[in-house]
């Protein structure tokens, strides 16, 4: 009995190898991509062989890199957009601008978040990183007005301040060997809560505490998108989500001060000034300043949102204000300290365009920094903060690259890769701002740049970022010359929320006479 038993065990294994030829056993429950014309997919997109007989889905725990790694030597290797199987679901992976653009530019089936973004939803809810539908458009038309020029220029004060507070802080430190990673979290972190919470951390908040949970929390994110097991939520809900359960009430507990204690300042101000102004431009008084929370404050007041509303909508701010700003500023730092000439560049361009009184600096005087302004956009190709994003099909799918999608199909679009082919840009891992001047940009294909995304689910603070991180840059050269102490290959990626390293980044820093 036994040996028939195994017998027929091993034709029916046989049976299923031959039926899926690299995609066996488990895939064998994925719907398949296909091709519009009946042609061999393999003719339009890349087929990777699977490492195990369950598809790719356990490619990269057989690998034994971590994920960032793994998915760079997958796109080097394949060279083109990259078809694999997983558990029950096809991920179509995109590395190339023209799929890109097709992918960001639907609004119809191709504008869901992906499954990761599902992951997120303990930590941020469903504000405007994680819904879809009339909810996220609903939010999205509510917060737009939040980043109108004029708003932003309020905002630039604020910049201004932080900038300051945070030379003073560097001149009384150990210039000769400053550590990025320890230092610039505080700086956008106090930034984001005063420019979109409109209240400045104090002792009180544990600030210190609210970075190490969301610290906790991005490694169990990182542990779930690295292993099939944890796709399934009751296998996370037993084994992972206990790990975090603490720090993600640390981390709302925290959001959930700051916004009952705007909520005082604001009715404490209504109560003095009972004639206050209140519309889209001005939010109850022209004489305070404007914060993002406002806007939510209001609309509650309309009815338009709830307080659990109000707090997704301000985690998720303080999440995308924070960390991805954090990056983006820790790696052009560490550039300005390899490229001694274009620092230099920088701050003579400074020097021409700036007030010798830096209070006076405003958003005028930073729009004509444009060097500067490609500086930071090779530092964001390069490092881009969100060097992955994910949709979902929420139905069948025909591409016009030929290819099938069935529905709930992932979506990868692997920004970074994008940004590192020299399809686009020649010598990719050459750090060349001049490669953003009018003149090399001219005919660049427009989804070959894309570090805040693109389409309709772009960035809502792309230019609040620029914004800040100018002028982080205008106070920091304008009294420090910034020095190497490590070299750009000493730096070692990885996977988390946004881009990481695991690699201390160190500068020195001269004082400028």
């Amino acid at each position: 009995m036994l040996f028939w038993a195994l017998v027929i065990g091993a034709i029916i294994v046989a049976w299923l190898y031959r039926l899926n030829k690299d995609y066996v056993v488990l895939a064998c429950f994925t719907k398949r991509v296909r091709t519009v014309d009946g042609t061999p997919l393999e003719n339009s997109v890349a087929l990777p062989k699977a490492r195990t007989i369950f598809g790719n889905a356990f490619d990269l725990a057989v690998s034994g890199d971590n994920i960032f790694t793994f998915s760079r030597k997958l796109a080097a290797t394949m060279k083109r957009s990259y078809l694999q199987y997983g558990f029950f679901m096809p991920f179509y992976n995109i590395i190339t601008a023209d799929e890109a653009e097709i992918v960001m530019s639907d609004q119809k089936n191709l504008i869901t978040k992906g499954l990761v973004y599902n992951f997120m939803v303990p930590f941020l809810n469903r504000g405007l990183l994680t819904s879809s539908g009339k909810r996220w458009h609903a939010r999205r038309k509510m917060l737009t007005p939040t980043f109108h020029f004029n708003i932003l220029g309020q905002f630039e004060e604020i910049f201004k301040e932080e900038s300051k507070k945070f030379v003073e802080n560097l001149e009384a430190s150990d210039l000769n060997s400053i550590t990025l990673n320890e230092i610039i979290p505080r700086f956008t972190l106090n930034t984001v809560c005063e420019t979109a919470l409109g209240v400045k951390l104090d002792k009180q908040m544990n600030a210190d505490q609210y970075r190490a949970s969301f610290r906790m929390i991005e490694e169990v994110f990182v542990t779930r998108i690295g292993n099939p097991f944890y796709l399934i939520d009751l296998v996370y809900n037993i084994f992972l989500a206990p790990k975090i359960e603490k720090h993600i009430s640390i981390v709302h507990r925290f959001s959930s001060d700051i916004i009952d204690k705007r909520r005082q300042l604001l009715a404490a101000e209504i109560e003095r000034e009972p004639g206050v102004k209140d519309d889209e431009n001005e939010d109850f008084s022209s004489k305070k300043r404007y914060a993002m929370l406002d806007t939510l404050l209001r609309a509650e007041r309309d009815g338009l949102i709830d307080h659990a509303g109000i707090c997704e909508e301000v985690d998720t701010f303080m999440f995308e204000g924070f960390d991805t700003t954090s990056m983006a500023l820790l790696f052009s730092f560490m550039n300005f300290s390899l490229y001694p000439e274009m620092q230099e560049r920088c701050y003579q361009e400074i020097l021409e365009y700036v007030d010798d009184d830096i209070s006076k600096l405003d958003v005028n005087q930073l729009a004509k920094l444009k060097y500067m302004e490609y500086f930071i956009k090779e530092t964001l190709r390069l490092y881009p903060s969100v060097p992955v994003i994910t949709r979902e099909t929420t139905s069948e799918t025909i591409l016009p690259n030929n290819l099938i999608l069935p529905e709930r199909t992932q979506v990868i679009i692997h920004i970074i890769d994008i940004h590192h082919n020299p399809k686009y840009f020649e010598n990719p891992n050459t750090f060349d701002p001049e490669r953003f001047t009018p003149e090399r940009s001219a005919g660049r294909h427009p989804f070959a740049f894309v570090p805040f995304s693109a389409g309709q689910r772009n960035c809502i603070g792309q230019k609040f970022a620029i914004l800040e991180m100018k002028t982080f840059f205008v106070y920091i050269l304008k009294k420090f010359r910034v020095l190497p102490l490590m070299d750009a290959k000493d730096v070692t990626l990885a996977a988390g929320m946004v881009i990481k390293t695991p690699s201390a980044v160190k500068v020195k820093l001269v004082k400028r006479v």
